[in-house]
């Protein structure tokens, strides 16, 4: 018999693995150089990018990652339409860790803090992982700045997450990503490049003392959101649907009013892969920041 032990590191171990095989597929565009700069927001100095011209769209990664392991490929082309503003956040790429919970409320506050530095009065979030929890945070805790809101595979409750994956994360050790693209861009980008295993401690710490989001909150913003989830994800599947119905979905759109949210499942698709399918996922962002309310 193998052990849960042994089970949740085998799990934790494919996980890794499958994200780094993403990463290192993931294909380079080409893109003219941003403006970027550093943002005295909340004791920190947040490193972000701006790309492109039009309405602004903020992009926020998910753990561990950074903004080249998340969004190349991306950038350009949503750039192509859009003002898009690039970050990492605390302790992600060249913006250096401090001494405080990675959770996504504070990281949300710092968002709310970066958008007053560049004064933009409100722009569009798009978050991956942990940054679509912190998209979701940032849309019930700074509502006037947030016009609409596309969350891509993150639950707003830690028991959204299968059991395994759970599991998973809170296994996580600096061993299990040693060579690997997420370290060496963390060497590569960081102002503490020799702290990447206490940056992981930090990460992995934080996730129990992570907010969860009440089913009111989620009801009450008043920003359309779009879920986007693979149908393997990790994230369970009553919990997405108990996301879609309290932004007003679950009815009959050829009979009446629907809401302005909206619900992608993508088949065949993981929590990692998903970032593969940039090709799909694209055109109905776009089509979903272009709607009318």
């Amino acid at each position: 018999m193998i052990s849960t032990q042994n089970k949740t590191r085998k799990y934790a171990l494919r996980y890794l693995a499958a994200l780094l095989l993403t990463l290192a597929m993931t294909s380079a565009f080409a893109h003219q150089k941003p403006i970027t700069g550093y943002a005295a927001v909340n004791d920190l100095k947040m490193y972000y990018e701006v790309h492109g011209k039009g309405e602004p769209v903020v992009l926020l990664h998910g753990a561990f990652m950074a903004i080249p392991t998340n969004w190349d490929g991306w950038i350009s082309e949503l750039a192509k339409t859009r003002k898009v503003i690039a970050v990492e956040m605390q302790g992600h790429g060249r913006t250096a860790d401090i001494s405080r919970n990675l959770t996504s409320d504070h990281l949300a506050d710092d968002v709310a803090s970066l958008l007053g530095h560049l004064k933009i009065p409100r722009a569009d979030l798009i978050g991956y992982s942990m940054g679509g929890s912190v998209a979701m945070q940032c849309a019930v805790r700074h509502p006037e700045k947030v016009r609409k809101v596309v969350v891509i595979s993150a639950p707003f409750r830690r028991d959204g997450v299968v059991k395994e994956g759970a599991e998973a994360l809170k296994n996580l050790t600096p061993e299990l990503f040693i060579g690997s693209p997420l370290e060496v861009d963390y060497k590569k980008l960081s102002p503490t490049p020799n702290d990447f295993p206490k940056f992981v401690k930090h990460i992995v710490d934080s996730m129990s003392k992570e907010p969860d989001l009440e089913p009111a909150q989620i009801k009450a913003i008043p920003s359309p959101m779009f879920f986007i989830f693979g149908d393997a994800d990790g994230i369970r599947l009553d919990h997405v649907a108990e996301m879609f119905r309290l932004r007003g979905g679950e009815t009959h759109g050829d009979m009446g009013p629907r809401t302005a949210s909206r619900l992608a499942i993508l088949p065949d698709t993981t929590h990692v892969t998903l970032m593969q399918k940039m090709s799909l996922i694209i055109p109905m962002v776009n089509d979903f920041l272009n709607a009318k309310s």
